[in-house]
């Protein structure tokens, strides 16, 4: 057998492909894991158990033949809730976000079946503020759980999805709730009201040990709790403006329905619904953005969004400015929800995102109460169409804060 030549050979080999080494590409993390699922669970039940009463309450209350207890029940809810954000971080850390979970959602369902057999004013208060401190250990406790069990890298993203699965429940309930009571009467909004949130305790086993599987949950307290934290800066400036935001939040869903009295009943009610389904839907879009292009460049786009539509009310008379109104502003909103609960996330160290989640709560719930306190100040002075105006413009100095985080950083 005749042998080519060497150099023929290498005349032959040299005009062949050459070899590429073998690429490998690097797959985005899973974001929804089986703990995540399980976590969705407690997240729908906590969202039942808060919303679908809401509105109820004060018609209970009003019922009762308590008139003034009609609104003192939500205002009772409410600094409950707030009361109880800022101390909650303190409890995971003696007893675990596992069992504080529990207990937060135990608080919230059982003490609504003691209004099944007494509708005393004082049984009311008692109930509102126990669920209340239910709420608030589960939105701080759960929320740290969800931040340590999304992947940092799609954080964005998937306190988006936690904002989807929360804010549909939450969506439906509330209207679910009026409308049940209404024709059913009162005993089965209770009835779900309890079951919900204590049903959602068999999905508690199954997150993960906070030593073990999620080394995020640490056994011991964050290390600078609520009050440190609330001096660092980088986590004051975009709760800060979150509140801002939530004032406003807190503006339209008490004083909408008595503005657009003059206007067809369904012009408030649709309103009503366009704004939180456009958060939910423009918190998704932020997540992704916001993971790509970083969440400091989505606050100012938020809070212009959020006072363009807010200035809109100022056309209480025309619906479709209304509808319009709604709709930007709720899209500005949950641009601001996500944007601001995800970067201050992303600027703690583990073990302190149950005093991130404490902090942003506190905001949400605080901006709200303070927002309808003070347009109730000035409503009755300048009318509703003023007041409307007003809080457009009071969300506009936030926008200072917004340039002062960017270049300190």
């Amino acid at each position: 057998m005749t042998r080519l030549p060497r150099s023929v050979l290498d005349m032959a080999i040299d005009t062949l492909p050459a070899a590429t080494a073998p690429t490998t590409t690097v797959a985005p993390p899973k974001l929804v894991s089986r703990a995540l699922l399980l976590r969705f669970v407690s997240v729908i039940g906590s969202s039942i158990g808060f919303y679908l009463p809401l509105s109820v309450m004060p018609m209970f209350a009003d019922q009762s033949g308590s008139g003034g207890g009609a609104g003192l029940a939500t205002v009772t809810l409410l600094l409950a809730t707030v009361a109880c954000e800022l101390v909650t971080p303190r409890l995971v850390g003696r007893v675990g976000y596992r069992w504080a979970l529990a207990l937060g959602l135990v608080l919230l369902g059982a003490p609504t079946a003691v209004l099944m057999v007494s509708g005393d004013p004082g049984v009311i208060l008692v109930v509102s503020a126990v669920r209340g401190a239910g709420f608030a250990i589960c939105v701080v406790a759960g929320g740290a759980i969800t931040a340590a069990l999304i992947p940092a890298d799609r954080r964005g993203e998937g306190l988006a999805l936690v904002g989807i699965v929360s804010g549909i429940p939450g969506l439906l309930a509330l209207p679910a709730g009026v409308w049940a009571a209404t024709r059913f009467g009162f005993t089965p909004v209770f009835v779900v009201t309890t079951v919900a949130p204590l049903l959602a305790l068999v999905s508690v086993p199954g997150l993960p040990r906070r030593a073990a599987s999620a080394p995020h949950l640490a056994a011991s307290a964050p290390r600078r709790g609520v009050l440190g934290s609330l001096r660092n800066p980088a986590l004051a400036r975009p709760a800060t403006i979150f509140a801002a935001s939530t004032a406003a939040v807190g503006v339209l869903v008490t004083f909408l329905p008595l503005a657009t009295r003059g206007q067809a009943t369904w012009v408030a009610t649709a309103a009503l619904f366009i704004q939180p389904a456009s958060s939910t839907v423009s918190r998704w879009i932020a997540g992704r953005i916001g993971d790509r292009r970083g969440q400091a460049c989505l606050l100012a786009p938020g809070l212009i969004l959020s006072a363009a539509g807010m200035a809109a009310f100022v056309c209480t008379s025309t619906p479709a400015a209304v509808l319009a109104g709604a709709l930007v502003f709720g899209t500005g909103f949950g641009v601001l929800q996500n944007a601001t609960l995800t970067l201050m996330y992303t600027r703690v160290a583990a073990r302190e995102e149950g005093a991130v989640s404490a902090i942003w709560n506190a905001a949400y719930d605080l901006g709200m109460a303070a927002g309808a306190f003070c347009a109730g100040l000035t409503v009755t002075h300048l009318g509703y169409p003023a007041t409307f105006a007003l809080t457009a413009a009071v969300l506009l100095p936030a926008l200072a804060l917004v340039r002062r985080d960017r270049t300190s950083r």
